[in-house]
């Protein structure tokens, strides 16, 4: 349904891209922020299903200063050395400027919102504290919460985690609620990764549950 495209950042770096158009008039446009696999099978997939649901989707490859088209299927614990490895020269600043490039090109649709998972997910809210033409935000079980939580945020946002996700504790999603408690924070009783149908984490369930979610937010906030 998509196709691969290249975005050209204010910096003057061109990343690669994941771009699908919805049948009709667009209800909006959604930027996607992909897990550390790069913009893999899942990945494009769930830009399909936003433009089935109507919507302008955009994943800009996130990790491309990392390491140029970097995307893997590998969800064995081998991946994660690698993963470690890119990540030490990863800089979030220079990743929203890959995603204010992204919130560009998925204007075409509309007001745009944003949503991510796992890394994508942290970089979300990052997103939604930095504005970048956004008008809403839905992220999904992004890590590392102390890094984030001094950021507020500066459009509607919403966040999903699991209950049992072993690498985000639960008293760091109770401090971010209680530190933003205008901000919907859903628990769901699954670990981490539970949207990714390609894994074997998946909870159809609770992913069923937080993208019904995600979609009225933007249905609210997009219009």
């Amino acid at each position: 349904m998509g196709e691969r495209i290249k975005l050209k950042t204010a910096d003057g770096f061109s990343l690669n891209a994941y771009k699908a158009i919805p049948n009709g008039k667009p209800k909006g446009g959604v930027v996607l922020l992909q897990e550390v696999w790069g913009l893999n099978n899942w990945i494009r997939g769930e830009v399909d299903r936003y433009a089935r649901e109507g919507y302008l989707c955009v994943a800009p490859a996130t990790m491309d200063r990392l390491e140029y088209g970097f995307e893997s299927e590998n969800y064995g614990s081998d991946h994660f050395a690698k993963v470690g490895q890119l990540m030490k020269s990863f800089d979030p600043a220079k990743a929203l400027i890959d995603v204010e490039a992204a919130v560009q090109a998925a204007a075409d649709g509309g007001k745009v919102g944003i949503t991510g998972y796992c890394f994508g997910g942290a970089l979300s809210w990052r997103a939604a504290h930095a504005g970048l033409g956004l008008s809403a935000a839905s992220g999904y079980y992004g890590g590392g919460v102390p890094n984030y939580i001094d950021l507020a945020p500066g459009i509607p946002l919403e966040m999903h985690y699991g209950e049992n996700d072993t690498g985000i504790p639960l008293d760091q999603v109770e401090a971010l609620r209680k530190r933003y408690p205008e901000v919907p924070i859903y628990l769901y009783p699954a670990g981490h990764g539970f949207c990714n149908s390609d894994r074997q984490v998946y909870d159809e369930a609770s992913a069923k549950k937080a993208n019904a979610r995600t979609l009225a937010f933007f249905a609210q906030h997009l219009a």
